[in-house]
């Protein structure tokens, strides 16, 4: 059995003992006027008492319709705490009408409200309070405090109807079954409170836990972030490197293979004036295959996406994999053609929208982009919106620094600045190098 089962097992037990004591003292009473009745004692019961409210077999039913009734209010279960307080009120006056009922000689059933409200300790606030009131119900509420005010007929007089030695271990009886109800809800108080102890320990160990993994995290994320600066500094320096080959392997060796021939054309221009026409075309030659391998060189800076589809396509792909990569929202609007351009243009607007968005998410915090692209007469515009923290005073790094000097290659302008986030605002004059 799982241990959070074990106090409402107990607490079952004190239900099904209640509902036996009540029957049990009912069933005295009943059977006690009954005995009078059919012996014709009647009237020596009626001079030792003042009044009799139920007739005998209504007394029985009206304690367990009173019975069920407070199983009823026991059974509701609420998290409002004024909802609880009525529910526990109601609880309370059910059961001093079944103890009036049962003439005050057993209140265990009270012990069960005050069981229910230690269970729901955890949801109710001014609890010690609501305790304190049930306990002091429970001990009021008993035969001697009203007998001399109410004249309440003692379970006694109902048990003088029964030899002494029978009424004794009916008396008996009836003490047993009340210090077992006692010692169940002692038992059951127990259970619960190392219940809730070791509830509370569990979570305290889950609460060290849970900080434990965050501080791992923490740490994760910090050396996470450090691996990725050195990877990204590796990548420049790599990338410096290959640009660095290849302006010594093309640019270099053209170069100095210009030199090298205007030199000799210096040296001959006076001696072989023929040999100089000559060699001047060699150095033509080895100037045309430079061009060559400079123009290869910066296709291979040229974005992929851009060498394997059209440019809206590879907009539209990288916005694809951003939202996937890292669940940002980017609303993308576009009434402009997007085709036909050259292809720097083409580059410049793809690397402005691509920077705009990583300085978005990287820097603004962003998780919401708005971009909109249209052209008015040969004007290409370009419109980024995001709903990042932006900043008070807009210093440009490297990236925006790049667009400027792209854009300005091309005649175009820069605009940004912090509105509820952050904007940048391009224009692009298209040169429509292609035929349309």
């Amino acid at each position: 059995m799982k241990e959070n089962q074990v106090p409402n097992m107990v607490f079952i037990w004190m239900l099904n003992l209640n509902l036996l004591m009540i029957l049990y003292i009912t069933g005295i009473m009943a059977a006690s006027l009954s005995g009078y009745v059919h012996e014709n004692t009647a009237r020596d019961f009626l001079q030792t008492v003042s009044h009799m409210n139920l007739e005998p077999w209504k007394i029985p039913v009206a304690a367990v319709l009173l019975y069920g009734s407070l199983l009823f209010f026991l059974c509701i279960q609420t998290e409002n705490s004024l909802l609880f307080y009525g529910k526990t009120g109601v609880e309370i006056i059910i059961s001093l009408i079944l103890g009036a009922l049962l003439n005050f000689s057993y209140t265990g059933m009270i012990l069960l409200i005050l069981a229910d409200v230690i269970r729901n300790m955890a949801k109710v606030k001014w609890k010690f309070l609501v305790i304190g009131i049930v306990c002091g119900v429970h001990l009021l509420a008993d035969y001697n405090l009203f007998s001399d005010s109410y004249r309440i007929i003692s379970l006694d007089t109902y048990l003088r109807y029964y030899r002494s030695d029978v009424r004794a271990v009916m008396l008996g009886l009836k003490n047993i079954v009340t210090s077992l109800n006692i010692l169940i809800f002692i038992i059951y108080t127990v259970l619960l409170m190392r219940e809730q102890m070791s509830e509370k320990e569990r979570i305290l160990s889950l609460n060290e836990r849970l900080n434990r993994a965050n501080e791992e995290l923490k740490l994760a994320n910090s050396q996470m972030e450090e691996y990725a600066r050195e990877s990204v500094k590796n990548a420049e320096t790599r990338e410096r490197n290959r640009l660095a080959r290849e302006i010594h392997d093309t640019l270099g060796h053209t170069l100095t293979g210009i030199i090298t021939g205007l030199d000799a054309c210096i040296t001959l221009m006076d001696i072989v004036p023929d040999a100089v026409k000559e060699q001047l075309q060699v150095i033509a030659d080895v100037a045309r295959k430079g061009m060559t391998d400079v123009r290869r060189s910066v296709k291979a800076l040229r974005p992929d996406a851009l060498e394997k589809m059209e440019l809206e396509k590879a907009l539209e792909q990288m916005m694809e994999e951003i939202k996937r990569a890292s669940n940002i929202e980017i609303e993308y609007c576009c009434s402009a053609e997007l085709n036909h351009f050259n292809k720097d243009e083409e580059e410049i607007i793809y690397r402005i929208v691509q920077e705009s968005i990583t300085n978005a998410i990287r820097h603004g915090k962003a998780d919401r982009i708005l971009i909109a692209i249209s052209m008015e007469y040969n004007i290409l515009y370009i419109w980024i919106k995001d709903n990042g923290i932006g900043c008070a005073k807009i210093e440009k790094g490297f990236g925006l620094h790049h667009m400027e000097e792209r854009l300005g290659m091309l005649h175009g302008s820069l605009n940004c600045f912090s509105d509820n986030g952050f904007v940048l605002e391009a224009s692009i004059p298209i040169r429509w190098g292609e035929a349309v």
